[in-house]
């Protein structure tokens, strides 16, 4: 087992070990979010005939020659064709149709004029222009055609991939699966969200972030509960684990008297890759994996992954971590955070060795974005987080960073770039 990689090593050793999950067929209303599995083909034409974009008269262009406000031409309506209905004829010479949007166009009409640019007399209509060359006609497969790859393996499923899915007639999608991942917590000092937190307990609300963290990219998150510190409680809890596909410890990965992840996963068959990464807040950080097949509980290679204890080192290796990793077997190829180049805010010093994550606010002065630091950066103080807009990333072997130097910020907060105002 490796110990003490940078971020950048354990990226890599991590992205190198996940899997992508298989498929599974779900309804296309509940896909949105998912990722496509398989290229979606067209079996059908859309639009399914030439139609009219417009409430309107199909016409024939040659009968419209000349036409204008000055000088306009006189047709008979022949008939009305409605939206879901069929021409009655195709239109003789001098003849027009009265045409709804999505109506199918009539044979020899080879235009539509829009309304605005008519006017009733009588039994016929005065057209005030000649339109241009299938002017406000849709063509039949202009938008899919029969044997066109609509959407391709990959593609991740918005409100307009489900609208072209219904339009195709697909009730049915292929998508990859979502990870199921087990939350697994330990300690003797903690309790449930309503337990009793007198005598120094606390509740175990990494729990809850490390849910939560989960649910936000559509994973599958399953909550197993607190272990206590001794060998043979978090063997339990990891063995209820063993059928997820990833499998998230908080606390008992560091190297203290009742710090028994470590030998627990051991015994049990996963191979630990590394332990501890070069990173503030986050260092004790541990990850292994089960082989496909492992006699410990019949595993279909789970990954694991030991957080740190402290709250925000638990979230903070999760982000850089976990939900990429988690994304990457969902069939997601866009997996990090936004980062955005940004100017600090006030001078920033660390010891060298060690890549820290500095939370932070940002607000923009001049026309760029200039950072500041939340206030205290202890790995305990969850509420820090909640205050920042992302993560400054002040190098491994950088000792200040000053004032009005330019940096990197992780964008955490999914509505940074959202706006009060519309701005055009």
């Amino acid at each position: 087992m490796r110990q003490g990689l940078n971020v950048a090593e354990a990226r890599e050793w991590i992205e190198g070990a996940t899997p992508v999950l298989s498929a599974e067929r779900v309804g296309a209303s509940e896909a949105l979010g998912r990722v496509l599995f398989e290229p979606v083909v067209s079996t059908r034409r859309i639009p399914p005939a030439d139609c009219s974009a417009m409430d309107g008269y199909a016409v024939r262009r040659a009968d419209l020659a000349g036409a204008g406000p000055d000088d306009p031409v006189e047709l008979r309506v022949a008939y009305e064709v409605a939206a879901g209905g069929r021409a009655l004829q195709a239109l003789a010479r001098g003849e027009v149709a009265r045409i709804f949007t999505g109506a199918p166009l009539p044979e020899a009409a080879d235009a539509v004029v829009k309304q605005e640019d008519t006017r009733e007399v009588g039994g016929g209509v005065r057209f005030l222009c000649q339109p241009e060359p299938r002017e406000h006609v849709r063509d039949a497969g202009e938008d899919i055609d029969v044997g066109d790859v609509v959407l391709d393996p990959g593609c991740v499923i918005r409100p307009s991939e489900i609208g072209v899915l219904a339009s195709l007639g697909r009730s049915l999608v292929a998508v990859h699966r979502r990870a199921r991942v087990a939350i697994l917590s330990g300690g003797d000092e903690l309790v449930e969200v309503d337990g009793d937190v007198s005598g120094g307990r606390i509740v175990s609300s990494n729990s809850y972030t490390l849910f939560a963290q989960c649910r936000a990219i559509g994973a599958d998150p399953i909550y197993l509960g607190i272990s206590r510190d001794r060998p043979e409680s978090v063997e339990q809890q990891f063995r209820a684990a063993l059928h997820a596909d990833c499998i998230v410890s908080s606390a008992g990965v560091s190297v203290g008297d009742h710090d028994h992840v470590r030998s627990v996963l051991e015994k049990l068959g996963c191979r630990l890759e590394f332990w501890g990464v070069n990173m503030k807040p986050g260092y004790p950080l541990a990850f292994g994996r089960f082989e496909a097949g492992d006699s410990a509980g019949g595993l279909c290679g789970a990954l694991v992954f030991g957080l740190p204890g402290n709250p925000v080192s638990a979230s903070v290796t999760f982000e850089q971590f976990v939900r990429p990793t988690l994304l990457r077997m969902m069939g997601h190829t866009r997996c990090f955070r936004p980062t955005l180049q940004v100017r600090v805010g006030e001078t920033l010093r660390k010891k060298a060795g060690r890549l820290h994550f500095v939370r932070i606010t940002l607000e923009e002065q001049d026309g760029e974005w200039v950072a500041h630091a939340t206030g205290s950066q202890s790995s305990g103080v969850m509420r820090s987080l909640t205050q920042a807009d992302g993560l400054l990333v002040f190098p491994l072997e950088a000792t200040e960073l000053a004032e009005g130097a330019r940096a990197t910020v992780q964008i955490l907060d999914d509505g940074f770039f959202a706006a009060e105002r519309a701005g055009f």
